[in-house]
């Protein structure tokens, strides 16, 4: 197995040249700089991205031909704005930034690119750039959400934290706990109540997820800006989510390396 993360930036020009000849993954990790409440840094879901990639290394192959690229730290957040130490790029600038990447790898040669997303509102950027890039430059686009992979068997959270531990809540701290452990303010570890919580006594399918999902600022769910209960959270928790979700990622990078390019329409007709 390979324990040690491989990082685009750090080969030179005619190094990427061989690297590309073995048809590899390039890994763009896509994160946040954001409010998380009083127990969470502002870096929390880069620490998390970085992680999960770490952890999948682990779980790789050590000649597994995948590159990480250098991370866009700062995603969409402007449901956070409201918070003191947020920082958000507009929407169709993330889409911008994640293309102006694509297109960059896919010249040097690669095709099949996965982007590892540690942040809910990176979403609907990411779905609309890789939409682009794979009608531009007919790259494989992987769109790699670690909060909408399967849970670990059975589930270290239960239904009701799942449902509406959104933010800071059970799993993120829990993953802090276990990567960060000296950046999380423990004494200020709670329970932040969702309005969703209370929605679902009422609402069949209208809520913050799901199948009537309505758009929330932070502050709509809980005037804290998290949501969910951040005391319940361990670093056992936190490292046997670590070692799933990162388990996940690492089948997912693995699976995008055996897609089969010709299979893709685009690719029939050149």
């Amino acid at each position: 197995m390979n324990h040690t993360v491989r990082y685009w930036q750090s080969l030179t020009t005619p190094e990427i040249r061989d690297a590309v000849a073995a048809d590899p993954v390039a890994i763009l990790p896509l994160a946040a700089v954001e409010q998380h409440g009083p127990h969470l840094p502002l870096e929390t879901d880069r620490i998390i991205g970085d992680g999960l990639i770490g952890e999948a290394f682990r779980q790789l192959p050590g000649t597994f031909p995948a590159w990480v690229l250098p991370a866009i730290t700062v995603g969409a957040s402007s449901e956070h704005g409201a918070f003191p130490g947020t920082l958000s790029l507009d929407a169709e600038t993330l889409i911008q930034v994640i293309c102006a990447h694509g297109r960059a790898v896919a010249a040097s040669g690669v095709r099949r690119l996965v982007l590892s997303n540690s942040h809910g509102g990176n979403r609907a950027a990411m779905d609309v750039a890789a939409l682009r890039l794979r009608q531009e430059c007919g790259l494989l686009v992987v769109k790699a959400s670690y909060f909408r992979f399967p849970q670990p068997e059975p589930s270290a959270l239960d239904a009701h934290e799942l449902r509406h531990g959104l933010h800071g809540g059970t799993l993120e701290t829990a993953m802090m706990l276990h990567l960060a452990p000296d950046a999380v303010r423990r004494e200020h570890l709670f329970h932040a109540v969702s309005l969703g919580e209370a929605l679902e006594r009422d609402c069949r399918y209208l809520g913050p997820e799901g199948a009537g999902a309505f758009a929330w600022l932070a502050e709509d769910l809980n005037l804290a800006g998290v949501t969910g209960d951040a005391s319940r959270a361990d670093a056992d928790t936190g490292a046997r989510l670590v070692a799933h979700f990162g388990g996940v990622l690492a089948t997912l990078i693995q699976e995008t390396r055996g897609f089969p390019l010709d299979a893709l329409g685009g690719e029939t007709l050149r």
